[in-house]
């Protein structure tokens, strides 16, 4: 991302709208001065102020990143582009990132996890009540091969997103 042309960027499209830096910062609710330091490459705006001002010029957010108004075939390529440089360029910590991607993939899987709680628990009943302790034993074993398959995916999963920001 290149700070410079996004600033370029805000500023011609506040110009096409006839507003002054002084009139975007009261619709956005900062200073001109804040407004000004994004247009001249200071400073990204946050992600909110991003939002007021793509629903205000009528641009994606992902066109404000890069600095112009995108066709439509390099549309997916660039919003890619602009969300790993987002995240490579954030303020956030590693543990904050860890965290984030934790919880995001415990998000995704909860569904495959709690089938597999249902199972391993229907199996662990089922041997009791049968009498057939090895059953019970082997509901043991999967619930031990289960936490080690979620806890491996999940952490290949955050280090492929928190560590180098690839996802691949």
């Amino acid at each position: 991302m290149d700070l410079i042309s996004i600033g370029k960027f805000i500023s011609e499209l506040r110009k096409q709208q006839g507003l002054t830096q002084e009139q975007l910062g009261e619709i956005i609710g900062v200073t001109n001065k804040t407004i000004s330091r994004w247009e001249t490459g200071v400073y990204l705006p946050p992600a909110d102020a991003l939002l007021i001002m793509s629903e205000k010029f009528g641009v994606s957010i992902n066109e404000i990143l890069s600095g112009r108004r995108l066709a439509d075939e390099e549309y997916k390529k660039t919003a890619e582009e602009n969300l790993v440089q987002t995240i490579k360029n954030s303020r956030f910590s590693l543990k904050e990132k860890i965290d984030f991607y934790r919880k995001k993939w415990l998000e995704e899987h909860t569904a495959v996890m709690v089938l597999l709680g249902i199972c391993i628990l229907t199996l662990t009943v089922a041997g009791i009540v049968l009498k057939k302790y090895m059953v019970c034993y082997s509901a043991l074993i999967i619930l031990f091969s289960a936490h080690c398959w979620r806890n491996n995916s999940m952490m290949a999963y955050i280090e492929k997103h928190a560590y180098d920001g690839t996802g691949k």
